[in-house]
């Protein structure tokens, strides 16, 4: 039996749901409102410490961290193959994984925070709005830190959206060298990890982040094309569908 605790418009979520439709698995699903922090509710905290989501379990096993649960979804399901069989290949698409959790996963929290979420936070002064997101999830705390309560500096939007940027020109180089996907012929677990993260920045309005580079336009219709990413992105799962977004630059 496969349960998956998620939100519906997480990006982490998201591609651990697409994964999941790639393989035409069926599973249980948990939907956590991360507005009214079901995140960081005791009987999640004891599946998930980290408070954050998705959390996969499997006949009792619990598996957290998105790519480990894509990880493990191909291993444990693996038709179709979505990590190469060559070793060498392998290596080259968990550089990718490697590279899109720490740049692009990374630099896309910044102008949804930016953009979407920091109405959560009214009313509450600077240590309350710490003690209430980084608190009961000690390794987010940096992060809430930086951001502070009435959002990221311009100087860390603007780094992020440049983060964003060199993003999509890597894929460009890639998809230019290679294509139709970024391993090439073969779709793989590094075309679902960022699929969700370009979808985040095109639902913000931010599509001229890669408009002027056609194997990224083409390899994000491809990407959407795809009956998997159809079933991950329902109504309701985009953050423009039940949020107010404010611009980054007024």
């Amino acid at each position: 039996m496969l349960e998956l605790y998620n939100a519906r418009h997480s990006t982490c979520s998201q591609k651990v749901r697409i994964c999941m439709a790639e393989k035409s698995l069926e599973w249980t699903d948990h939907l956590l409102d991360l507005g009214k922090k079901d995140q960081i509710a005791p009987e999640y905290l004891k599946l998930n410490p980290n408070g954050v989501v998705p959390t996969l379990v499997h006949d009792g096993t619990v598996i957290i961290d998105s790519s480990v649960i894509c990880e493990y979804i191909d291993e444990v399901f693996p038709d179709p193959p979505l990590i190469p069989a060559d070793p060498a290949e392998r290596a080259r698409m968990r550089s990718w994984m490697r590279f899109m959790e720490e740049v692009p996963t990374a630099a896309v929290r910044v102008p949804s925070f930016n953009m979407v979420f920091l109405p959560r936070f009214d009313g509450l002064d600077d240590e309350q709005f710490l003690e209430a997101e980084a608190g009961p999830r000690p390794l987010r705390k940096q992060f809430f830190e930086k951001m502070g309560r009435n959002g990221f500096a311009d100087k860390e939007v603007a780094a992020s959206m440049e983060q964003l940027r060199q993003t999509c020109e890597r894929m460009d180089r890639a998809l230019i060298a290679e294509g139709p996907w970024l391993m090439g012929e073969s779709y793989t677990l590094a075309d679902i990890i960022v699929a969700p993260l370009i979808d985040r920045m095109a639902d913000l309005g931010h599509a001229n982040l890669w408009s002027d580079l056609p194997t990224v336009v083409g390899w994000y219709e491809r990407i959407q094309a795809r009956p998997a990413f159809q079933t991950t992105f329902y109504e309701g799962t985009r953050v423009s569908e039940f949020l107010k977004l404010t611009p980054l630059i007024p």
